[in-house]
């Protein structure tokens, strides 16, 4: 009798992830909120994990070029600067998904079409201007990122093609973001699939060289990954105005229509803020690694991050869940449904980055061997991804938090704990321990876990307030 009722749970349990990999569509306002979590956080999962393997596949390839510990530095450094590009399409796609999911909760799909389409005006105009300012100054970025004279020569044309292609990066968030708004996340996730298998083909061959194709080395890189991320654009692109989901897009919603642009920049701006804050405070830590522990102390650095990004992008894609199912309820007018949807979906992040933890700790020195075969690029590699886990799980906290508050329209929220935790805690904290009491990259590393946890928990008390329960948008 019991094996019958295991057998009949692990049936349902694998209809269930089956069902979310699929895309089935389901009413997010009703029904079992844990069917909910998981129809959205299993995809919502398997994109970020997509998204991280761009990274880790560069990584992975330059690794093992003749000047590895250069090359790697040079995707980490570029991956931090890239990290404002990528703050700019998070809060584009946040202010995105919050107006679609609103818009869907209401049951007033054209509405949500046309907020999606306003979303995809702005960010084009946004993202001609970095893309054209990245290029020119590609040199000049390296430099000011603490990479040596050698070091920035050698990746200029690196950056220059990172730079030059962010428009896929702007495009590939944004969108997944509209289908995230719509409850459609197994769209979003079939794109990133699309992207990374272009990159993991694509990467030896320009790196490398393939026939007529010669070997671009580490530009090599950065021109598959632009390829594959616009693949992955033309394949969201299709399906986006194929017209047979619930977002469907016409004419009349390419009109500029400054109402909903200005609730869009509205929302994003202060979503965009929240993460340049901590883009700034990253890129600022890099540079104090870089500083103080040289190149190789700055390319150890660099790949831990690339491993914690790889493992951390999940728990933000299951937290992402928040964001929708907040949005549909609260347009559903159902604030109860959304709160219990955002502990639920915080309760699954805790258990998985729990795991996280326990592996990476264990597990570093063998992650970390895959990526280089430089002595002491490892070792600084190790230490840091080991210090860096003990906040895992109040990443995990902080996470769904932050999503819950975006999913709201709540932006300001999130930019405000995110000013005081990266700018007021984890800069100074980083500071001070790595140049006054000269601990060097280790300060570095400790300020990390340490300013994450303080933020985890002060996003938690303001959550349980329930203020943004009351947002319009």
């Amino acid at each position: 009798m019991s094996e019958t009722i295991v057998a009949s749970k692990s049936g349902s349990w694998f209809r269930l992830i089956r069902q979310a990999i699929r895309g089935e569509e389901m009413d997010y306002t009703t029904g079992s909120i844990r069917r909910a979590v998981i129809m959205l956080a299993i995809p919502m999962m398997l994109e970020m994990v997509m998204e991280s393997v761009f990274a880790v596949v560069d990584l992975y390839f330059v690794g093992h070029l003749e000047n590895s510990s250069q090359a790697v530095q040079v995707v980490g450094l570029t991956e931090s600067v890239l990290t404002i590009i990528y703050s700019l399409a998070i809060g584009m796609s946040m202010a995105a998904t919050a107006l679609v999911a609103r818009r869907v909760g209401e049951k007033n799909y054209d509405e949500a079409a046309h907020a999606g389409v306003q979303a995809l005006i702005v960010a084009l105009a946004i993202t001609l201007v970095m893309s054209v300012t990245g290029f020119i100054f590609a040199k000049n970025i390296l430099l000011l990122m603490g990479a040596s004279e050698a070091t920035a020569s050698a990746g200029t044309n690196f950056v220059r093609t990172m730079m030059g292609g962010s428009i896929v990066i702007m495009l590939l968030f944004l969108i997944n973001g509209i289908f995230r708004g719509a409850g459609n996340a197994a769209m979003a996730m079939k794109s990133l699939w699309v992207g990374n298998i272009c990159n993991i083909i694509l990467c030896p061959i320009f790196i490398y060289g393939l026939g007529p194709i010669p070997a671009f080395g580490l530009t090599g890189a950065a021109i598959a990954t632009t390829i594959g991320r616009g693949i992955g654009v033309i394949y969201q692109v299709y399906h986006l105005f194929k017209g047979n989901s619930t977002i469907q897009i016409h004419l009349h919603n390419w009109f500029i229509d400054l109402p909903v642009i200005r609730s869009i920049i509205k929302i994003a701006t202060p979503a965009i803020l929240q993460f340049i804050i901590g883009s700034c405070s990253w890129i600022f830590l890099a540079n104090l690694v870089a500083t103080t522990g040289g190149d190789h102390g700055s390319a150890g650095y660099q790949t831990a991050l690339r491993l914690m990004m790889f493992f951390i992008l999940p728990a933000w894609g299951m937290s992402n869940a928040a964001a929708t199912l907040v949005g549909q309820n609260l347009g559903a007018e159902n604030p109860n449904r959304a709160s219990l949807s955002v502990m639920k979906t915080m309760k699954y992040n805790v258990i998985f980055m729990a795991f996280i933890t326990l592996f990476t700790f264990t597990m570093g020195e063998w992650l970390v061997g895959f990526f280089t075969n430089d002595v002491q690029v490892k070792e600084i590699a190790v230490t840091a991804i080991r210090i860096i886990s003990l906040g895992y799980i109040f990443y995990g906290v902080g996470m769904v938090m932050m999503n819950a508050f975006n999913g709201a329209g709540d932006t300001w929220t999130p930019t405000w704990i995110n000013l005081i935790g990266f700018w007021m805690l984890q800069i100074p904290l980083g500071y001070l321990l790595a140049k006054v009491f000269e601990l060097g990259p280790l300060g570095v590393f400790i300020a990390v876990p340490v300013s994450e946890t303080c933020m985890s928990i002060a996003s938690f008390i303001i959550f349980r307030r329930g203020k943004w329960k009351l947002k319009k948008v």
